[in-house]
């Protein structure tokens, strides 16, 4: 047998792209992302947990207790510590025979609000400065960069102490300090993106079209940030909720008797060698809520990667 008829008769390995011709990236990407069974857990508990937020007036009134209102019949034992669980209250009381599934239900609508809201304003502040810093060469690059270098410098609870010691402790400090020590990350990533982005063919191709930079930055450039920009939002949510925690941990955050996690811990800390519950639930609804955004971000910077071969299986 000659070589070109060996050549011929030989099979040659095919893949079955089928599934994915005349399909989108974004497309390709939410497939996989319904296939993730870590993806659909994680993203069903955050659903979850934005229900329960939502709903937390509603929660109380069907549990039958107030987040601030004291039980003085079942809410503390003879000794004056916290009840157990029971019948009266699932989770047990608090130090002050308040309801701890109550004020966890409550906790979850702060640790939510401040957590998304601190990380949309740092995403859209750091989105736009690290877009101006990438875009506009390297004048602008060195001055913006350097103010990225002296934000991520500032201690940032020295910061959040000495900024609420001034104006005084609420949710929209919380979300302004948060939003403060975590912008410059982003815009590191964005300017980083642009910079490798302005030098594609089509860039060039639309500033000889005579496109204008505010044109070629919001309808050529920032559409290819969308993904890093989506990924780095989901993993920075349960970082603004550590956050949050902490300073209300430490006392500068959330105003008692708001119920937060950070502030249900650091109550719980006199009392939890005779009452784990007090610091047990907070505490795993913290690390539950924390763990669900990380795994799914991890799961959907996996979905928007176009390098793995697991795009194209059936």
């Amino acid at each position: 047998m000659s070589t070109t008829e060996l050549f011929e008769s030989a099979e040659v390995p095919t893949i079955d792209t089928s599934g994915t011709l005349g399909r989108s990236p974004w497309q390709l990407a939410w497939a996989r992302l319904r296939r993730d069974r870590v993806a659909l857990v994680c993203g069903a508990f955050i659903v979850l947990l934005g229900l329960v937020a939502a709903f937390a007036g509603p929660l109380s009134k069907l549990i039958g207790w107030s987040p601030t209102q004291q039980d003085r019949i079942n809410g503390l034992t003879p000794d004056g510590l916290p009840a157990p669980p029971s019948v009266h209250h699932l989770l047990g009381t608090d130090n002050l025979g308040r309801d701890v599934l109550v004020r966890v239900i409550y906790g979850t609508r702060v640790s939510l609000a401040v957590g998304v809201a601190a990380a949309v304003a740092a995403v859209l502040i750091g989105v736009i400065v690290g877009l101006i810093a990438g875009y506009f060469g390297p004048a602008v690059d060195a001055i913006v960069s350097r103010l990225m270098d002296v934000v991520l410098s500032f201690p940032f609870l020295l910061f959040a102490i000495a900024l609420v010691s001034v104006v005084g402790p609420s949710e929209l400090v919380e979300i302004g300090v948060i939003a403060f020590f975590s912008w410059a990350a982003v815009g590191r990533i964005v300017r980083g993106q642009t910079l490798s982005i302005r030098e594609k063919e089509y860039i060039e191709a639309a500033r000889s079209l005579g496109a204008s930079d505010r044109r070629i930055m919001f309808v050529d450039v920032l559409p290819n940030l969308v993904a890093p920009v989506l990924v780095y939002t989901t993993l920075l949510i349960p970082v603004s909720i550590v956050f949050e925690a902490t300073l209300s941990y430490l006392g500068v955050g959330i105003i008692p008797p708001t119920p937060s996690w950070g502030n249900m811990i650091s109550d719980a800390q006199d009392v939890y060698q005779q009452a784990w519950w007090f610091l047990l639930f907070p505490g795993i609804a913290l690390i539950a809520t924390t763990l669900a955004f990380n795994l799914l971000g991890d799961s959907v910077r996996d979905a928007l990667d176009p390098r793995t071969e697991r795009l194209f299986a059936k």
